[in-house]
């Protein structure tokens, strides 16, 4: 693997949003492994560390919150975490892991956003 490549691990319980998330991703460089849950995101993790992880809040088992706890007690802010959520953010669940996330976005955005969020991960050129 080229030491530019810009590693992404995208973590929904929804397989259609993470092919969709992903494919938007590869198109734009970026080198995009999934997770369907947030045990399989933590052993992803553990074989590439990614630079970014793009996760949904609400998954059955390991949520995005124990996620994001799980991901921060092992890498600190080495990563880039951008939660997602179709939920409102009243929810305890959501405010932790908004607290610990970099980034937070509300279904339904602009796939524009994630793109301008993970600029600053992209390395300089020239």
């Amino acid at each position: 693997m080229a030491n530019d490549e810009i590693h992404v691990l995208v973590v929904d319980d929804s397989q259609e949003a993470a092919a969709s998330m992903a494919e938007l991703l590869v198109l734009d460089g970026y080198t995009v492994r999934t997770a369907s849950e947030g045990r399989q995101a933590l052993q992803l993790a553990a074989e590439q560390v990614p630079h970014c992880v793009i996760l949904d809040i609400n998954m059955p088992g390991m949520d995005g919150c124990e996620l994001t706890q799980e991901l921060r007690a092992r890498y600190d802010s080495s990563m880039v975490i951008i939660a997602i959520t179709g939920m409102g953010d009243r929810s305890e669940r959501v405010a932790m892991t908004i607290a610990l996330a970099d980034h937070f976005l509300r279904r339904p955005f602009e796939s524009s956003v994630i793109l301008r969020l993970l600029l600053p991960t992209r390395p300089a050129v020239g």
